[in-house]
């Protein structure tokens, strides 16, 4: 049995695609700011990633699709999410599957939204930002 804690093994790194096992922290993932209102912590394994978002009040992400398969969990606040045309509100608890290009969006309401994103394939996008 290793007596090394969960991340000294490699305290930096956020990609697990060399195919050993990881134990991580939120608290312990970088956080970019990819736009303003909007911050994101991502750990990547070989095939599917994990990604925290917290939005801003009122923040609206705009109508997308990508190819990749995506589950949403609703971590804390409320969001107005826009799906292949129908809108509906999410709150804490909720979660949410969007299929390879399905259209989706979404509008926080009135207080910071914390989303966890899970994708695969992996968003290579989000790895060249």
């Amino acid at each position: 049995m290793s007596t090394t804690s969960p991340n000294e093994a490699d305290q930096t790194a956020n990609v697990s695609g060399n195919g050993f096992p990881k134990h991580m922290n939120w608290s312990d993932i970088p956080v970019e700011h990819p736009a303003e209102g909007i911050e994101r912590q991502m750990l990547v394994g070989k095939r599917m990633m994990i990604c925290r978002f917290r939005f801003a009040p009122f923040l609206v992400t705009p109508e997308h699709d990508h190819p990749h398969e995506q589950m949403t969990i609703v971590e804390r606040g409320r969001a107005r999410f826009t799906i292949g045309g129908e809108a509906r509100i999410a709150v804490a608890g909720d979660v949410l599957h969007f299929p390879p290009n399905v259209r989706h969006g979404a509008t926080m309401l009135d207080e910071e939204v914390v989303l966890i994103d899970i994708f695969t394939p992996i968003r290579e996008d989000f790895l060249h930002e």
